[in-house]
């Protein structure tokens, strides 16, 4: 796509309401220059995560217009098309052009397909095998560790007593109990930001085998009998949907922990799909008036009955903060994150100046969503009811050429 030092990379500012991320930060601008990209980013596009255009030109960057940044060979975006297919920007994909970032690919497979439409090729990092390999590039992980941490935060704050424990003239204050559903990358790091401020932190996985992690953070795994077959899963991988009656079960057993704890964090999601409720109306009745719940699935249809994206609600009592996009209210470190994420994932399709989205990769492979005018993804256009793509013909060797056996010019003469 192009020679070296000619190739560009473009980080446009992003446009949805809220959205305060970049997805190209000065700290890794001198890496793409070396690898030969010229790299261009949108006049103010870092200023909300705390990097002036002044901080990019230092770096080596350049600060173009809109058009000129929507016109690089690369795009490296935190959302793909502002999640809206219908977006003004999906008319400036060119064909060939590679899109880098997330586009919720199970959960809005129609943006792949707008971007398959204008020929563009599109890169989906939530699909990001999880592997070992693939951590650096991880984009949900580094955006769910902030989560994590900030919903800890957003719940002390609307808490109406201290968090840790205090002893004072006039009393001891006991600690605020604090308990977390889901010990994933969101869940542990919710953990860890509750014991340092002093909490006393219970957790609950459908998955046993983060048990020993949740412990080494100091908090207490709680173990229901549910029979979830998900023992052999760590943390590592993703919970898988239970059913109807292990929800159920779930439910009922975990009212009597709610009611003893002043504060609530959520954080199951199941990827492609809507959050479970684990949390209804009725268990929340059972929670103390002054209990905060912090619903970080509450964009994906929430994980407590009642919350609402981006809205705190009050039932019986209890505040309900149904959160929405909290990496954005980190802005800068989870720009940081985020940028490094990509930044290492380019760097598995570029060699010697030139891009290539299809090279031999298993991380490449599995985020490639669109190539070629097509959605190209199995899962996603099993999602979007497109029939699977043939698979590719195998190459076969050519047969050797029958060895001749060498014959003698030479000339004899008789005897």
């Amino acid at each position: 796509m192009g020679e070296t030092n000619t190739l560009t990379i473009g980080a446009p500012k992003e446009r949805v309401e809220g959205e305060r991320r970049v997805a190209i930060t000065p700290q890794v601008v001198a890496g793409y220059v070396k690898a030969g990209f010229r790299v261009l980013v949108e006049s103010g596009a870092g200023l909300s995560a705390g990097f002036p255009d002044a901080a990019y030109t230092d770096k080596g960057a350049e600060i173009a217009t809109r058009d000129a940044v929507l016109d690089a060979d690369v795009l490296a975006v935190v959302r793909v098309l502002d999640d809206d297919p219908q977006s003004p920007e999906r008319d400036r994909i060119k064909p060939g052009q590679i899109i880098i970032g997330t586009a919720r690919p199970l959960a809005a497979p129609e943006v792949a397909s707008a971007v398959a439409e204008k020929g563009g090729v599109l890169f989906a990092l939530e699909l990001l095998p999880r592997t070992t390999r693939a951590q650096s590039m991880d984009v949900l992980s580094s955006q769910a560790n902030i989560a994590g941490y900030k919903a800890v935060l957003l719940a002390a704050g609307a808490l109406p007593k201290m968090t840790p424990m205090l002893t004072t003239a006039a009393g001891t204050i006991a600690p605020a109990k604090v308990f977390v559903l889901g010990a994933g990358v969101a869940g542990l790091s919710a953990i860890a930001t509750a014991r340092r401020l002093g909490a006393v932190v219970d957790a609950y996985d459908v998955r046993a085998a983060v048990k020993e992690e949740v412990q080494s953070l100091g908090a207490r795994f709680i173990e229901y009998d549910l029979d979830t077959g998900q023992d052999g899963s760590g943390s590592g991988a993703y919970a898988t949907a239970l059913t109807d009656a292990q929800i159920a079960k779930q439910r009922e057993l975990m009212t009597k922990t709610l009611s003893g704890v002043d504060i609530v964090i959520t954080t199951a999601q199941v990827q492609g799909a809507k959050a479970p409720v684990l949390v209804t109306k009725e268990m929340v009745a059972a929670m103390h008036p002054g209990s905060v719940i912090v619903d970080l699935a509450a964009d994906q249809g929430g994980n407590v009955e009642g919350s609402k994206p981006g809205e705190t609600v009050e039932i019986g009592g209890v505040t309900i903060i149904g959160t929405s996009n909290v990496p954005a209210t980190v802005a800068h470190d989870s720009s940081l994150t985020f940028a490094k994420n990509i930044a290492n994932f380019v760097a598995l399709i570029v060699k010697d100046g030139a891009v290539d989205p299809t090279v031999d990769d298993d991380i490449v492979r599995e985020t490639i969503t669109t190539h070629d005018g097509q959605v190209v993804h199995a899962r996603i256009r099993d999602v979007l009811g497109l029939e699977p793509l043939a698979a590719p013909e195998p190459e076969v060797a050519p047969e050797p050429e029958p060895e001749v056996e060498a014959v003698s010019t030479e000339t004899t003469n008789p005897s």
